[in-house]
């Protein structure tokens, strides 16, 4: 593991933002020595810059620097603020790193509690005895310890010395948190002959970006090598908390951040090493690593009878769909997403558990002796964060998969992971990032970019009459498609009858579901259809006046657009479309007395369209609503655009129809 972690850490990367590296003035709280707590620090009773904080980080500084030895080491220490009990979830601190062959290590881990009491610093300091190590797994380990005696106006604080024996290992920094900050520093000290670039997500300006220079020199004499130690010391202040919102890719892809990529070695004799690397580069060395190249071609127990059912199928889709099954039924997931096996696919396959990459290469494995061409990948989840093609990095992926490619338009990406994802269709928290696949025979190595270009469509279909007593009895259909029936059968499934029932329902108890059925759960090939049948009290009715709307079971029934101000992109993941048809018969002795009307509301790219019929037949009033999204991400910058577009949109769902009595 030390020698392709020491490797593939190498790499090239984006360029530098040129608006942070500006810098204004900041005369607020900077850091300050351990131990050492202003007053005003510990009666302090909110943040002031994000009034609703739970915590904030008081300051976070990193010092970066390189030994004698060229290995990297960092200085770091943290101090939070607890405001109140939702805050004290902060004082469970983990602390996560590479432990095999000593590859990273962390030392001389303090911590400590500080309270007000009787107006005075009261210092309750962490017992080393809390400090736990937990084995993550034969690669990881993490140090895991919780703060004593918080309570809300708690400060807690720590710091530790991280270590790497690599040259190349360089700690990424993040500025940002889930919690605001009130003063974040990093400082880097890196000897001349190393180059390393940035990718550099800061946005807000720097309150200090100070470079320095300094000779330095190992060994004497004639033997003596001399550098220079070009330093940077940057920070930021102020800092909100990073957003949470709706339909954004990943927390830590909108993080103020900065990551190193080593990209050449400039040695004493003039000659320069690059260390830029490809991404063929990498595939190729994951083709040779054993937790990965090396267990394509492992055997399993009893895969004989698997593979030779596999080949009496005529076509591949057939063979996929019974080898994914196989694999998908067989084995659990143990929770964990890695792109490299803990225990190799044999031993995964005897104890019929695993993670990511176990599972799915054992898919890989059955699927290649089947003679279906199919290719390993690694990939990075949507909480893990999008993937950068620009920045030849293993680790921005953590999981394996399988891709299967098709034409040009339609590529398979199969993980048996989850056991109510589909050989039919990508999951969806990989799209709308890029793969890396491993094509060991061929010794070819490409990156993908996943997506879904077909949209998901949900239709329904309800019919219902309207009494004079103001209440609503029918049935309505509605069929899911792709990701839309992929998720109500893992609802249905995981949350059993009833809450499902109640989610239909919006948890809406003037709503009545008598009975509720699912049709097609078993076949991954046919919609999800469900035929209920309901009744449905019209409240506002008063004898002479029924109002309803008809919209029953829409999946618009919040927006999620209410903020005026966005932070991050906006990712739906895949084009979403929805149809409602809806006829309901107007009761004897009324008539209609406002009738919503027919409209269609489109943005100005026609990106999302909206489309509203409305018309009374034959003692009946018939609607019809669509919603089609031809576009998936839209930028933060066209935010306005999509808060005003899903305002209206929401007022005309739910403008009411009304009958009056005659």
């Amino acid at each position: 593991m030390k020698t392709i972690i020491t490797t593939l850490l190498m790499c090239a990367v984006a360029a530098t933002s040129t608006k942070a590296q500006q810098q204004t003035a900041y005369q607020g709280p900077g850091v300050q020595p351990y131990g050492k707590v202003d007053v005003t620090d510990l009666q302090m009773k909110e943040c002031d810059f994000e009034k609703d904080a739970n915590a904030m980080v008081l300051f976070d500084k990193g010092l970066i620097w390189y030994d004698s030895d060229f290995n990297i080491n960092m200085e770091r220490h943290k101090r939070i603020k607890i405001f109140n009990d939702n805050g004290k979830n902060e004082a469970n601190v983990r602390l996560e790193f590479y432990s095999t062959a000593h590859f990273e290590y962390i030392s001389g881990l303090e911590a400590q509690t500080i309270n007000m009491v009787n107006g005075k610093a009261e210092v309750t300091k962490l017992d080393k005895k809390s400090i736990f190590t937990e084995v993550i797994d034969k690669s990881r380990s993490a140090y895991v310890f919780t703060f004593p005696n918080v309570k809300p106006g708690s400060i807690i604080e720590y710091k530790y010395k991280w270590g790497t024996n690599s040259l190349s290992n360089m700690p990424s920094w993040y500025f940002q948190g889930m919690i605001p900050t009130r003063y974040s520093e990093v400082d880097t000290q890196i000897p001349d002959v190393l180059s390393f670039r940035e990718q550099n997500k800061v946005r807000q300006l720097y309150v200090l970006n100070k470079p320095t220079s300094e000779s330095r020199s190992i060994g004497f004499g004639d033997d003596a090598f001399h550098y220079s130690l070009d330093g940077r010391n940057r920070a930021l202040a102020n800092i909100r908390s990073a957003p949470n919102e709706p339909y954004m890719f990943s927390p830590a892809d909108n993080m103020q951040s900065i990551f190193f990529t080593l990209t050449y070695i400039k040695p004493v004799n003039g000659f320069t090493r690059s260390y830029s690397d490809s991404w063929a580069k990498v595939g190729g060395m994951l083709a040779e690593y054993e937790d990965f190249g090396g267990q394509l071609k492992k055997k399993i127990d009893n895969e004989d009878a698997i593979i030779t059912k596999a080949k009496g199928f005529k076509t591949n889709s057939e063979k996929i769909a019974y080898i994914y099954k196989e694999v998908q039924s067989a084995m659990k997931w143990n929770e964990q997403d890695r792109w490299y096996t803990n225990e190799g696919i044999s031993k995964a396959w005897e104890k019929k558990t695993g993670n990511s990459a176990e599972i799915n290469l054992i898919l890989y494995h059955l699927l290649y002796r089947a003679g279906v061409e199919a290719f390993p990948m690694v990939v990075s989840t949507r909480n893990h964060g999008r993937v950068n093609p620009a920045f030849t990095f293993l680790y921005q992926f953590n999981r394996a998969v399988v891709y299967v490619p098709g034409d040009s338009t339609v590529n398979h990406i199969l993980d048996a992971t989850g056991k109510y994802n589909s050989y039919t269709e990508t999951p969806d928290e990989l799209l709308n990032s890029s793969g890396l696949y491993i094509d060991k025979d061929h010794k070819k190595f490409d990156m993908v970019f996943i997506s879904k270009k077909v949209p998901a469509q949900r239709s329904i279909l309800i019919n219902a009459d309207i009494k004079p007593d103001g209440k609503m009895d029918g049935n309505a259909q509605i069929a899911n498609y792709s990701y839309n029936r992929i998720t109500g059968i893992k609802r249905y499934k995981s949350d059993g009858e009833q809450k499902y029932i109640d989610f239909l329902r919006g948890n809406d108890n003037n709503i009545k579901i008598s009975e509720l059925k699912m049709e097609n759960m078993e076949d991954d090939s046919l919609p999800l259809n469900q035929a209920l049948k309901f009744k449905m009290d019209l409240t506002g009715s008063d004898g002479n006046y029924i109002y309803f709307h008809p919209a029953q079971f829409s999946p618009l029934k919040t927006n999620p657009f209410l903020s005026e101000t966005r932070y991050s992109d906006i990712d739906f993941g895949y084009r979403d479309n929805f149809s409602l048809m809806g006829n309901y018969t107007i009761p004897a002795g009324y008539k209609i007395d406002v009738l919503p009307k027919s409209t269609s509301l489109v943005m100005p790219d026609k990106s999302i369209s909206f489309r509203r019929l409305v018309f009374e037949e034959d003692g009946k009033v018939s609607v019809r609503y669509t919603v089609d999204h031809k576009k998936v991400i839209h930028f933060k910058e066209e935010y306005d655009l999509m808060f005003d577009f899903y305002k209206q949109l929401h007022e005309l769902m739910n403008e009411q129809i009304v009958l009056k009595k005659i």
